[in-house]
């Protein structure tokens, strides 16, 4: 008997064509979609408790709006142009360079403003065929170190939002920091939280799809019933105090769509900075974004003969498209998900599945109190955890060859103990072309990093440049 003629719909994502069907691709998209929906959380946490250069922050039932709204649009959209099961949405590493490198230089708009002049660099970078040549340039060690980097700057940000540790109040002596805010730990929060890092990394090590989400959920459960039960004052948590909202389904809040200012940085920092910002949100989008879409490809086994991604420049262009609308609606820097690979795990592999995805954060758009009632000491396990799972990346460095380890390990050390992405990244840099030059292997180094290295000598020198300029 003759099969059934494909639908349109199937032919279109050639879902009998890659061996999936109908079913595969939806459980493939809730699974995604459970899988990476902690964002809806840790974004709005992340960028809505920093404040910018002119103390100000950005309203959290907007951050989850807007972070839901381009999740949803550049996911579907992914699915319709890319025809891969990869879902995108606000990355964690980029939120944080925006947060702490970017805010507190200048306002939010102007923070925005380069993140969307980020988005665009990208597709101008994709469509000349650039983007192939910065990949080359940076030897592989340094990509993995600048992941590495992020996820102790992201898990240190963790214990410092959840109160775990804190700086030790006017103190001069030569020791930053400590456990809790006076040397232990006191307070049912950090209970909370203890209790929140242990469930998630059980979780994880249980290898449970959707760890990371359900360890939010059952710890802000917990930080709920503890509150009502201690009746904690509301700073007790800190900004965001655990308590069922009135309403559970709220109407979106769109205030922040188009609140940004592409220039607007311009006038807020020195020319060499602002280059170095781009550069440094550029970098941590550019080889995160690669590193995804090969290993999700590679996963659902959708790369051809030569190891090559179907439409890849498609992929890329739809990818730094959605950097530029993250900027645009003050959502962050969005890119490509590695948590994808659990809806490929469910049998996804076409775009279909991001259909599903992209719908499922459609429908979030109308659950922001659900997400704000999340105490950072609930949330915080989860940054401490992709901390984790960045780390793990450190395995690919040799450490063997010192003129490699020696830069990977000033990138990794240097961000989080100079709270600086940049600075990690200059490091790195500036060590790589040294000792490469000192052995006699400078040939070996791309005009690219060298021009990058010289960028950072001056960004680390600014201030006796500006006293020599000025005859200080």
């Amino acid at each position: 008997m003759p099969e059934p003629p494909a639908s349109p719909l199937d032919r279109f994502f050639r879902i009998t064509a890659r061996g999936s069907t109908f079913g595969r691709e939806v459980r493939g998209g809730f699974a995604t979609f459970f899988t990476m929906a902690y964002i809806l959380v840790l974004n709005p946490i992340i960028l809505g408790t920093t404040e910018d250069k002119y103390g100000n922050t950005l309203d959290g039932p907007e951050l989850v709006t807007a972070t839901a709204l381009v999740a949803a649009v550049m996911t579907i959209i992914m699915g319709v142009g890319g025809n891969l099961p990869l879902a995108l949405a606000a990355g964690l590493g980029l939120n944080a360079v925006v947060a702490f490198q970017l805010a507190p230089q200048m306002s939010w708009p102007d923070a925005m403003g380069l993140v969307f002049v980020e988005g665009v660099l990208i597709c101008v970078l994709v469509v000349t065929g650039l983007r192939e040549a910065v990949m080359h340039a940076i030897p592989p060690a340094l990509k993995h170190a600048i992941s590495v980097g992020i996820g102790l700057f992201i898990a240190f940000i963790g214990f410092i939002d959840a109160g775990f540790a804190t700086r030790i109040p006017g103190d001069t002596g030569s020791v930053p920091v400590q456990l809790g805010a006076a040397g232990r730990l006191e307070g049912w929060p950090i209970l909370v939280f203890c209790i929140g890092v242990l469930l998630t990394v059980a979780l994880l090590a249980r290898k449970v799809r959707g760890a990371i989400l359900i360890s939010i959920v059952v710890t802000t459960v917990i930080a709920v019933i503890v509150n009502e039960i201690a009746d904690l004052a509301p700073t007790a948590w800190g900004l965001t105090a655990p308590s069922v909202p009135d309403d559970l389904v709220a109407t979106p809040d769109f205030g922040l769509l188009g609140a940004f200012s592409p220039f607007g940085a311009f006038s807020e920092v020195g020319a060499v900075t602002l280059v170095l910002l781009i550069f440094t949100l550029i970098l941590s989008d550019f080889f995160d974004t690669m590193g995804t879409v090969v290993g999700i490809s590679s996963e659902a086994g959708l790369l051809d003969e030569q190891g090559k991604v179907p439409h890849l420049g498609r992929v890329l262009l739809i990818d730094g498209a959605a950097a530029v609308a993250g900027g645009a609606a003050s959502a962050s820097s969005n890119t490509s998900y590695i948590e994808s690979a659990a809806g490929v795990g469910e049998g996804a592999r076409t775009g279909f599945a991001n259909l599903v995805t992209g719908g499922l954060f459609a429908l979030a758009l109308f659950f922001a109190p659900l997400a704000l009632m999340v105490p950072a000491q609930a949330a915080a396990p989860a940054l401490v955890a992709v901390g984790f799972l960045l780390m793990a990346q450190v395995r690919h460095i040799d450490w063997e060859r010192w003129d490699l380890a020696i830069p990977a390990f000033l990138t990794i050390v240097v961000m989080p103990f100079t709270y600086s992405i940049t600075n990690g990244i200059g490091a790195g840099f500036i060590a790589y072309v040294v000792i490469k030059a000192v052995l006699g292997k400078a040939r070996e180094v791309h005009w690219l990093l060298w021009g990058a290295a010289a960028l950072f000598l001056v960004y680390f020198g600014i201030d006796p440049i500006e006293q020599l300029l000025n005859g200080e």
